[in-house]
């Protein structure tokens, strides 16, 4: 059988028993026919024989380092290895070779993108709300810890009313893993929230439980439900970026550590498990950073001459 025909058998193959979308099996073909314009171009197989048959683990390497020396980038390269390696997995399957040649190839790593923060004058900004009326007084709430304390989407949704404990001035958060930590929340978070409060006790909570927020409807608020509310107040403050829960918990994240020495204070405040994970939050010289929470977050700082 041809070089052709094996592809056009691959296609078969991924249309009918692999059912992938017409968009997705155009990307392998699209991918395997741009290696084997190199391949079958500066190496002694033609296409008028089992070419792919006879492809080496070391071709197709070269493939790879031609195509990163011509500019493609990490993940392009990752969607024409994996091409690569679904094709020769198909010749294994077919039994027409032993053994996958690109199995053991790996893409170049893909650079882990940056979180984007707000600075402390757009944080400001979107938490400088009118909170006259319940629902906004939640909101503005769930923004304070959110940026206080630097919750995850999931923990600050699973909260209940006794996890914040205003004496000691902390939250206990359940985290990845069902860890459990304990992180401070600042005074005006606490403020925010005992302001809340006062109105989730004049609304039905029946189905809620002791769930810190609910909806009006007097369920926990879901997850969707807090995005959406605070992409409306982002909207609303005009605000030039998207706001969304993790943006407030990378700006935490920054604005600590732009104040802060301790860079792993700041890794358990975020409940991560590795240091690395912490350092993708910031590229700034950690050498140059000086005090942790209560001396460092601009929301947690007592005011002067109390």
């Amino acid at each position: 059988m041809s070089q052709l025909s094996w592809l056009a058998s691959f296609e078969r193959y991924l249309i009918s028993e692999r059912q992938l979308s017409p968009y997705s099996v155009r990307n392998y073909l699209y991918e395997i026919n741009r290696a084997s314009k190199i391949i079958f171009t500066h190496n002694e197989l033609t296409e008028n024989d089992d070419s792919w048959l006879a492809v080496s683990r070391e071709q197709l390497q070269a493939v790879l380092a031609k195509l990163h020396r011509q500019g493609l980038s990490p993940r392009s390269l990752s969607l024409c290895l994996s091409s690569l390696k679904q094709f020769f997995e198909f010749l294994v399957r077919e039994q027409v070779i032993d053994a996958n040649p690109a199995k053991n190839l790996n893409a170049p790593k893909q650079a882990k993108p940056l979180p984007k923060n707000m600075d402390l004058d757009a944080v400001t900004h979107l938490l400088d709300i009118d909170a006259s009326d319940p629902l906004s007084k939640r909101d503005k709430a769930i923004m304070e810890l959110f940026y206080s304390s630097g919750l995850r989407l999931a923990e600050l949704a699973s909260l209940n009313i006794h996890d914040i404990d205003f004496q000691q001035q902390e939250v206990k958060v359940m985290g990845k893993g069902s860890k459990q930590r304990i992180v401070p929340v600042g005074k005006i978070a606490l403020s925010a929230l005992q302001t809340w409060l006062d109105s989730r006790a004049e609304m039905p909570s029946a189905d809620a439980g002791d769930a810190l927020f609910i909806s009006q409807q007097g369920k926990r608020l879901s997850h969707r439900s807090i995005q959406l509310r605070m992409n409306k107040w982002g909207q609303e403050q005009a605000l030039s970026a998207k706001v969304h829960p993790h943006k407030l918990r990378h700006s935490f994240a920054t604005h600590m550590l732009e104040s802060s020495a301790d860079l792993r204070a700041v890794q358990e405040l975020l409940g991560h498990a590795n240091l690395s994970t912490t350092q993708i939050y910031t590229s700034l010289d950690f050498q140059h950073l000086a005090k942790v929470y209560d001396g460092a977050h601009p929301r947690a700082k007592k005011a002067k001459g109390k």
